[in-house]
């Protein structure tokens, strides 16, 4: 959840920022979508749910390559 500041007029208002996570729980963007209203919730809904969009990020993934997952190493322990 995020206070957005007054802009142009408008007043400070709240919304929610969405932000897919990883498996460690760290946001994987460093900007989300954000969500100011339930009536913007249901037209993102709608934008995901068209099948086209499905389509064409299916195609867009066999174009792309694949990204490469970096290694995480364990820490280093120093026992004294």
């Amino acid at each position: 959840m995020l206070k957005m500041p007054p802009f142009k007029g408008s007043p400070a208002r709240l919304a929610v920022e969405l932000n897919p996570a990883d498996e460690a729980g760290r946001p994987t963007r460093k900007r989300g979508v954000l969500l100011r209203s339930s009536t913007e919730l249901a037209e993102y809904k709608k934008l995901i749910e068209d099948e086209r969009l499905t389509s064409l990020l299916k195609s867009i993934d066999s174009l792309s390559p694949k990204p490469v997952k970096k290694e995480e190493r364990e820490p280093e322990i120093i026992e004294i």
